[in-house]
């Protein structure tokens, strides 16, 4: 029996650079998708907590948008949100592609850390193993660790869930004593209507590819129930210039109808019930660099300490 004066619970904030498979780790410890995965850079913008419960530990992961080089307002609200999880964390989860040699961005992560002056203890997820020779994985680990000296260092599989459990203990025993912060049941702080959100996002992009890259942002207008029929979704997907408006309806609405489809599946398999998606297309000029309209997005700038 677990004795409740010893069980852990604690914060990790899951860092690293764009597309290195840090949401997909957090829905593969998680056992299920709360957030949106592509394989497009950038799939996430905000914060999302990943909240696991175990007999003897709970632990809020939260999932971070990619650190980058910022070219707009939105990126540089995207590396806030990154950096900000730091100062509410227990520990780190740095997760990198091993697949490739550390790159300009792993080291750009490293000098923030080094600017913040992070204390923090850092778990190193050597990510998308299934993907490197395995002669190659000892070099490639030692490449990483130059980088990040003080990081602990596991070889991890997210998409094929490999080497989660050694994973997950080395994080467990970085958690202070402490009751759970969140009701066992409780597995994201996001409600439904911004994971339908994201999730349409996700579509878009993969199905979009790079004719309309990181151009959209999706508002859902509304979201009703309709008991035993399921869920109404209607949501606007926003893009910067009329040009893109074509490209993203598609000849006779064949683009925007595939995106719905994709993005309804990935609803249901996400909400386990029916759902009946409607997308519509509108122009927000630049967008991405406007303050005002950020914030209607639901992108806010935090104060730094």
């Amino acid at each position: 029996m677990i004795n409740p004066d010893e069980r852990r619970a604690g914060f990790v904030a899951v860092v690293g650079r764009p597309n290195v498979g840090k949401s997909t780790l957090v829905n593969s410890l998680l056992g299920q998708k709360i957030a949106a995965v592509t394989p497009r850079p950038q799939t996430t913008r905000r914060q999302q907590l990943g909240i696991i419960t175990r007999p003897d530990s709970q632990i809020v992961l939260i999932d971070t948008p990619g650190i980058h080089v910022p070219h707009h307002s939105l990126g540089k609200l995207m590396n806030q949100e990154a950096l900000q999880a730091f100062e509410s964390c227990d520990a780190v989860l740095l997760v990198v592609d091993s697949s490739v040699a550390p790159t300009e961005e792993d080291r750009l992560i490293a000098e923030r850390f080094r600017s913040a002056n992070l204390q923090k203890p850092i778990v190193l997820a050597l990510n998308k193993i299934d993907r490197l020779a395995k002669d190659l994985l000892e070099e490639r680990g030692a490449a990483y660790l130059q980088v990040f000296p003080q990081a602990q260092v596991f070889s991890v599989s997210a998409l094929l869930a490999q080497g989660l459990d050694d994973l997950w203990d080395a994080l467990t025993a970085l958690m202070p004593i402490h009751a759970p912060f969140y009701p066992e049941e409780q597995i994201t702080d996001h409600y439904e209507r911004e994971i339908a959100a994201d999730l349409i996002r996700a579509a878009a992009l993969d199905i979009l590819l790079d004719e309309v890259p990181h151009s959209i942002a999706v508002r859902v207008d509304e979201f009703t129930e309709r008991g035993d029929s399921g869920a109404y979704i209607a949501a606007t997907l926003f893009v910067e210039r009329e040009s893109q408006v074509a490209i993203v309806v598609g000849k006779g609405g064949a683009m925007i109808k595939k995106v719905g489809i994709a993005a309804r599946k990935a609803i249901e398999e996400m909400s386990g019930r029916k759902v009946h998606l409607e997308l519509r297309v509108k122009v927000r000029k630049n967008w991405r660099n406007d303050d005002r309209v950020l914030k209607q997005f639901g992108f806010k700038h935090r104060r730094s300490n």
